[in-house]
């Protein structure tokens, strides 16, 4: 696809070119492409992320619990009986290619006098390899998106590399600072069209996401902390009220291959009809028994459409009536009994028939509330405004907000005694943050819900019914056979993986 791109865009300039007298320069290569402008890369080095996290999201939702499968399907014994080898999961590929788009961006935003590119692309950058390090463990960074400068690009340590990624937001911040989007351009950025106060505001929320990850390590609270007091220091503050995402009514359209990437997968065709994926995922019986026993029915009918699915004739509402009774969840791993009829689908908070153009997530408000919550309940001592009761009600609000639930329903949690939900009456504040922040996270951010999950072991989610007498998880993917065939060495430098066993470094429970 990138190389399909490149050859549009040289076509373009040599159409461009045709009745210039250079065009005929005897000197010209040939062979060689005209390179691109880096506003056409960073445009689709958005899109392109977009796409690419569809899958991490979608195995993360089933391995934090949130997800299953529909029992229209025969079960994947793949991702519910964890029998997967380094043929599977490989999100490594995609990964790489999209990020050296990020650094093409970086590298030549200077000579094209698009300075302000720079910042988001090494925000990008560093979003890519917290998700990468969070999949993979160790990886090529130092050595990488060298090009044919260094083929064999050798691993660095993953804790080196979340340190490093702090760094990389800090120069990406600077660089937001340096350089205002020139508005002929910010049309380029589909994310926050060109508005680099928020670009710095998700930096330092990305930030607090890779220092967070770590706060379990022995003998990272200094460094967590200084780190912390930096972001506060430096004073842009954090995303709030809103989403960070890419894309939305005047990028998406309704035609094929230019949908929002979930409303193509799991949702409908550019024609409007129902894509037979519909039926795949089912949220889990566990998400809903939590869901019901607080009485948070308004969250759980934004979450999920009612058994039987989205009506079509009325988009955003259940064919059957939205009580809670009719709101059944599917057991983790069933392959059987569960039929789409009988059970409730990818609710509107996700997916609306016709609403083809909504942005496509990377991080929600509601997350950076959490991280907060924790940041300061863990570390009372840094320069955080807020409490960490008030970062985690406003984490609940801000849930309700993103669901599109009416977020005066979040208010009836305080004071309400219910474990978990309201603060002064949760035994463990901690395990109330990290519950609720997996609540929060359902739909939206797949990937980072399973990673929170292995680092905090919270909430306690029944083992997948395809393993019988085992307790073993997933702790992380095997590195693909693809970087073993074209970097074997270095594969194998990283020792003998098991994907059970070999956990990443902030894993440490």
């Amino acid at each position: 696809m990138k190389l399909k791109s490149f050859f549009i865009i040289a076509f373009v300039a040599l159409v461009g070119s045709a009745c210039k007298e250079s065009f005929f320069d005897i000197n010209t290569n040939p062979n060689s492409l005209p390179t691109a402008s880096p506003s056409f890369v960073f445009t689709n080095a958005l899109n392109t992320t977009s796409t690419n996290m569809l899958g991490p999201n979608e195995t993360g939702s089933y391995w934090s619990g949130q997800w299953t499968q529909g029992n229209g399907y025969i079960i994947s014994t793949t991702l519910f009986a964890y029998n997967f080898t380094n043929g599977d999961f490989n999100y490594w590929d995609g990964y790489y290619d999209n990020l050296q788009d990020y650094q093409f961006v970086i590298n030549n935003a200077d000579t094209y006098n698009q300075k302000y590119l720079k910042g988001p692309a090494k925000v990008m950058k560093a979003m890519l390899f917290q998700q990468l390090l969070d999949m993979y463990g160790n990886v090529p960074y130092s050595d990488a998106l060298k090009g044919t400068e260094i083929l064999a690009p050798k691993f660095d340590d993953q804790k080196a590399v979340y340190e490093s990624l702090i760094t990389l937001l800090d120069d990406a911040i600077v660089d937001l600072k340096a350089n205002t989007f020139a508005s002929a351009f910010a049309g380029s950025d589909i994310v926050f069209k060109g508005n680099t106060t928020k670009w710095t505001q998700f930096a330092n929320s990305l930030k607090m996401r890779i220092l967070i990850r770590q706060s379990k390590i022995a003998g990272r609270d200094a460094y967590i902390k200084t780190e912390i007091n930096k972001i506060v220091s430096q004073g842009s503050g954090f995303i709030t009220g809103e989403e960070v995402g890419v894309g939305g009514p005047s990028f998406y359209l309704a035609t094929a291959g230019k949908l929002n990437p979930i409303y193509n997968n799991w949702g409908y065709d550019a024609n409007g009809a129902k894509r037979a994926l519909n039926n795949y995922p089912r949220l889990t019986q566990f998400l809903f028994t939590g869901l019901k026993a607080a009485g948070d029915t308004l969250r759980l009918k934004r979450i999920a459409y009612a058994n039987g699915g989205e009506n079509g004739n009325v988009p955003g509402t259940s064919v059957q009536k939205e009580i809670a009774a009719n709101y059944n969840g599917t057991p983790f791993g069933v392959s059987s009994g569960y039929l789409p009829a009988n059970t409730s689908s990818l609710g509107p908070s996700l997916l609306v028939k016709g609403e083809y153009n909504r942005p496509y997530i990377l991080m929600t408000a509601s997350e950076v509330q959490f991280l907060l919550a924790e940041a300061k309940q863990r570390f009372s001592d840094v320069t955080l405004p807020g409490t960490a009761q008030s970062y985690f009600e406003a984490g609940i609000v801000q849930s309700f907000r993103v669901l599109g639930a009416n977020t005066a329903g979040a208010a009836n949690f305080k004071g309400s005694k219910i474990n978990n939900y309201d603060w002064d009456a949760s035994t463990d504040k901690l395990a109330a943050i990290a519950i609720q922040k997996w609540t929060a996270l359902t739909n939206f951010s797949g990937l980072e819900a399973w990673a929170e999950y292995r680092r905090t072991n919270l909430p306690v989610t029944p083992q997948s019914i395809q393993i019988v007498g085992e307790t073993k998880r997933p702790v992380r993917f095997f590195y693909p056979n693809t970087e073993l065939g074209s970097n074997g060495e270095n594969v194998k430098a990283q020792g003998t993986i098991d994907v059970f066993t070999t956990k990443l470094f902030w894993d440490v429970d």
